[in-house]
C-alpha cells in the first residue's frame, strides 16, 4: 500500500490535536489547585470568625447553648422574621418561615385535668411556631378545635374556657405563668396569674403580653407578641381545651412543654444579635457565614450563598463591537458551550432560612476538628463548599462556624481560561495544518520534479542523454538533488569511458599485434637465418608488450589484493621516501631531480613498500609528462599531524574537469604528438589510480593539480604520523 508523503504528514498532523487534550487536562489541574486554595481560603475564614468568639460565654448563654441535649417541639427556636409580624389572625406573615412550624396533638398532652378522660379522644390539635422580629418574640398557633368556648363576659374565672397558658422563667429565675383566655375574637392581652402552681387565678394585667385571636372554620388562630427581655431563654406554651360551654371544664392541655413546673420549661433560641453584629462585617466578604451551637442550631447568619461566588474573574466579557468581538460572541463562544458550562445564575438552596444545620464537616468540627465539605445543590447545578470551624469556650466546643461559598467564581475563571485557551488551539491548529499541508506539498512537488527531471535524462535503453538540472542546495533535497546530479555525471564520463575503451584498447593492440603479425609473415617468406632472427626479435617484443598491456590490466586488482592482507606496521616514512629519491637519480638519469626535507625522522603506520610502490608510480607519471633536463622537484614537510609530500614537475597543464577523474581507473590524458607517445609502455591510465589506493590504505590523501606558477603539475600527497 502506497502512502504519500502529503497523507503521512497529514496523518501526523493529527497529532496536533495532542494540544488541545493537554491544555484541557492543565486547565483542570490549575483548577483543582484553585479548588484546593479556595477551600484553604475558606478555612481561614471560618477560623478568623471562630477566633472572633473564642472565650466569650455570653453569647451563647442566653441561647440554652449549655443543654446536653435539645427537646425537639419543647426546646424552640426563633428564628429572625424578615418582617414585623401584624398582628390580626391572619397567618400569612409567618409564611417565610412556615416550614419551621411544628405540629402538636395528643401526643404532646402534658396535663390531664380530670383522670377519668385521660383516655378520652383528643379533639384539638394545631400548629405553632416562634419567631423574632426586633426586641420581640412572637408566636403564632393554628388550632383545630371542634369547639370553640369562649370566656364568658364579666367572669373573673381565667380558666373556663379555652385559653392559652404561657410559662417563663424571668431574669430573676422565678417562674411566671400568664393565660390568654378571650370571651371574644378580637385583640387579646395576657393576665399574669398568681404564684400558686396549683391554682389559675389572675393576679393582674400582662399588657406586654398582646395578640390577636382569630375563629377559623375548623377552630381559631392565635398570634403574640411579647418582649423578649421577659424571659430569660425557658418557655413553654401550652393550649387548654374546653368543648362544654356549660359545664366549662377543663379537660386537657397540648403544649410544648408544662407552663406549672419549671423544671419541665423548654428553652427558646433566637438568632444571636451579638454574634449578628459580629457577622456583620462579613456580609462583603462574598461567603454566607453560619454560627451555630454545639447543638447544630443557629445563632446568627451573614451573607447570600447566591452571590458568594468565592473567586472573582479579572476576565470579564469585554464588551465592543469589533470584528473579532462579533466572531468570538456569535462563532466561537457557542461552539466552545457546547463543551463547557456557564455557573448558574439561580440555584436551590436547601439550607434557605434553616434553623439548625448538619453535615459532616459540622460534626467534625463540634468534637474539635475542622472540616471542609464539598456538596451539590439538590437541583445539581451548583457546587457548594462550607468549612466548619468549632468555637471553644472554657476548653469545650460550644459552637461551630460554618462558611459556604459556591464554586461558580472558579468554573467562571476556568470557563474563560478555556475560551483563551480554544482561541489559542483553534489559531495553531489552523495554522499548524496549513503550514504543514503547504510543507508536505512543497515537499512533494519538489520531489516530483527531481523524480521527473531524473527520468528524463536517461532514455529508453538506459543511455544518459542530459545532465540534471542543479538545484539550490536549501536543505536535503538539495543535497539528493546534488547527488543525483553528480552521480549521474559521474555514470556519463565511465560510460564515455567504456564507450572509449574499445577503441583505446584497439589503439594500445594494433601495435603489438601488427608487429607480431607482419614479423610472422616476413618470417615466412625469408630464408635468411640472420632476418629471421630479426623477425623473430621483433615478434616477441609485440609479444612482451602484449603481455605488459595484460599485467598493467590486472595489476590494479592484484594490488587491491594485496593491500587487504597486508598489516600495518611503523616505519620511517621519511627515510622510505629519501631513499626512493635517491635511486630515481640512477633510473631516470635524463632528468634532475630536487629534493628538499625538513622532517627527517617522522614515522607512520602502513608499508614502506606501498609507499615506495606509489612514489613509482608518481615519479614515473611526472617523467613521462617532462622533457629531458627537467627539474623535478620533491618537497618533504610536515604540517599539523601530517608528512605532506609534493612532487612537481613541469609540463602541459591539466585538462579542465578531470582533476578528480585522474585518480580513477583507466583514465589517461596523454595528448597526441608528445615526447611520451614514443614510450614503448602500455598507457592505461592505471598508475596514479593504484597510487590513489595506497594513499587510501594509509588514510592519506592524494591530490593532483596545476603548479601555482602554471608550470606543470604537482602531485600533493599527505600521510598521517604517529610520531616525531
Amino acid at each position: 500500500m502506497r502512502f504519500s508523503l502529503r497523507l503521512q504528514l497529514a496523518l501526523l498532523s493529527l497529532f496536533l490535536l495532542a494540544i488541545p487534550w493537554l491544555g484541557y487536562q492543565y486547565v483542570w489541574e490549575l483548577e483543582e489547585y484553585l479548588r484546593a486554595g479556595q477551600e484553604q481560603t475558606l478555612l481561614g475564614t471560618a477560623r478568623s470568625v471562630a477566633t472572633a468568639l473564642h472565650e466569650r460565654p455570653a453569647l451563647f448563654d442566653s441561647q440554652a447553648a449549655y443543654l446536653q441535649n435539645v427537646r425537639p417541639g419543647t426546646d424552640l427556636y426563633a428564628p429572625e422574621m424578615p418582617s414585623p409580624i401584624r398582628l390580626d389572625g391572619q397567618l400569612s406573615d409567618w409564611q417565610p418561615a412556615a416550614h419551621l412550624a411544628r405540629a402538636y396533638s395528643d401526643e404532646q398532652v402534658v396535663s390531664w385535668y380530670d383522670p377519668s378522660s385521660s383516655q378520652s379522644p383528643v379533639s384539638m390539635a394545631f400548629t405553632h411556631m416562634v419567631g423574632r422580629y426586633g426586641q420581640y418574640l412572637y408566636a403564632m398557633f393554628d388550632v383545630t378545635d371542634d369547639t370553640l368556648v369562649w370566656r364568658e363576659k364579666n367572669s373573673l374565672s381565667v380558666d373556663q374556657s379555652d385559653h392559652l397558658l404561657i410559662g417563663l422563667i424571668n431574669n430573676t429565675g422565678e417562674l411566671e405563668r400568664y393565660v390568654i383566655a378571650p370571651h371574644q375574637a378580637g385583640w387579646v392581652n395576657a393576665y399574669r396569674l398568681t404564684g400558686d402552681t396549683s391554682r389559675y387565678r389572675a393576679a393582674d394585667n400582662a399588657l406586654e403580653i398582646q395578640g390577636h385571636w382569630q375563629p377559623t372554620d375548623d377552630g381559631y388562630t392565635i398570634e403574640l407578641r411579647f418582649p423578649l427581655a421577659m424571659t430569660a431563654g425557658s418557655l413553654a406554651f401550652a393550649m387548654v381545651d374546653v368543648d362544654d360551654p356549660i359545664e366549662r371544664h377543663k379537660q386537657y392541655a397540648i403544649g410544648t412543654a408544662n407552663p406549672s413546673k419549671a423544671t419541665e420549661l423548654g428553652t427558646v433560641l433566637t438568632p444571636s444579635p451579638e454574634i449578628e453584629r459580629i457577622l456583620a462585617g462579613l456580609k462583603y466578604a462574598d461567603s454566607r457565614v453560619w454560627v451555630v451551637d454545639r447543638h447544630k442550631r443557629v445563632l446568627a447568619r451573614a451573607g447570600d450563598i447566591q452571590s458568594a461566588s468565592g473567586f472573582r474573574s479579572p476576565l470579564g466579557n469585554k464588551s465592543g463591537d469589533s470584528l473579532w468581538h462579533y466572531i468570538e460572541q456569535h462563532w466561537l463562544l457557542p461552539l466552545y458551550y457546547h463543551i463547557l458550562t456557564r455557573p448558574p445564575s439561580d440555584f436551590v438552596d436547601e439550607l434557605e432560612g434553616a434553623y439548625a444545620l448538619a453535615g459532616q464537616d459540622l460534626n467534625s468540627a463540634l468534637t474539635g476538628d475542622a472540616q471542609t465539605l464539598w456538596r451539590l445543590t439538590p437541583d445539581s447545578k451548583a457546587v457548594i463548599l462550607s468549612a466548619a470551624y468549632p468555637v471553644f469556650i472554657d476548653k469545650q466546643v460550644m459552637g461551630a462556624v460554618v462558611v459556604e461559598q459556591t464554586t461558580n467564581g472558579i468554573r467562571t475563571l476556568r470557563n474563560r481560561a478555556l475560551e483563551q485557551l480554544f482561541h489559542v488551539i483553534l489559531a495553531v491548529l489552523l495554522l499548524g495544518t496549513t503550514g504543514l499541508v503547504l510543507f508536505a506539498s512543497r515537499i512533494s512537488a519538489r520531489i516530483r520534479r527531481l523524480r521527473d527531471d531524473t527520468e528524463s535524462v536517461i532514455d529508453d535503453n538506459g543511455k544518459i542523454v542530459g545532465q540534471l538540472p542543479v538545484r539550490p542546495r536549501f536543505d536535503e533535497i538539495g543535497d539528493l538533488n546534488y547527488a543525483f546530479s553528480d552521480v549521474l555525471s559521474r555514470l556519463q564520463q565511465y560510460n564515455s569511458y567504456l564507450e572509449n575503451m574499445a577503441s583505446r584498447l584497439s589503439h594500445e593492440l594494433r601495435t603489438p599485434v601488427a608487429v607480431v603479425r607482419t614479423s610472422l609473415d616476413m618470417l615466412e617468406s625469408c630464408q635468411d637465418t640472420t632476418q629471421q632472427a630479426q623477425f623473430i626479435a621483433r615478434a616477441q617484443t609485440g609479444l612482451s608488450r602484449l603481455s605488459k598491456i595484460l599485467n598493467s590490466m590486472s595489476e590494479a586488482t592484484r594490488l587491491e589484493q594485496a593491500i587487504a592482507r597486508e598489516e600495518p606496521e611503523s616505519f620511517a616514512v621519511v627515510k622510505v621516501l629519501t631513499r626512493c629519491l635517491e635511486s630515481y637519480q640512477y633510473t631516470y638519469p635524463q632528468r634532475q631531480f630536487v629534493l628538499s626535507v625538513t622532517q627527517d625522522k617522522l614515522t607512520a603506520n602502513g608499508s614502506g613498500e606501498l609507499i615506495a610502490q606509489m612514489l613509482d608510480k608518481i615519479i614515473t607519471n611526472a617523467v613521462e609528462f617532462s622533457r629531458p633536463d627537467d627539474a623535478i622537484t620533491i618537497t618533504i614537510y610536515r604540517e599539523a599531524r601530517h608528512l605532506i609530500t609534493e612532487i612537481s614537475n613541469p609540463g602541459p597543464l591539466l585538462p579542465q574537469g578531470m582533476k578528480k577523474q585522474l585518480l580513477q581507473s583507466m583514465v589517461s590524458v596523454r595528448p597526441a604528438g608528445e615526447q611520451h607517445q614514443a614510450s614503448q609502455a602500455p598507457h592505461l591510465g592505471l598508475g596514479l589510480h593504484i597510487a590513489n589506493l595506497i594513499a587510501g590504505y594509509h588514510k592519506g590523501q592524494l591530490s593532483i593539480s596545476d603548479s601555482p606558477d602554471g608550470s606543470g603539475v604537482t602531485v600533493r600527497f599527505s600521510l598521517p604520523v604517529t610520531s616525531a
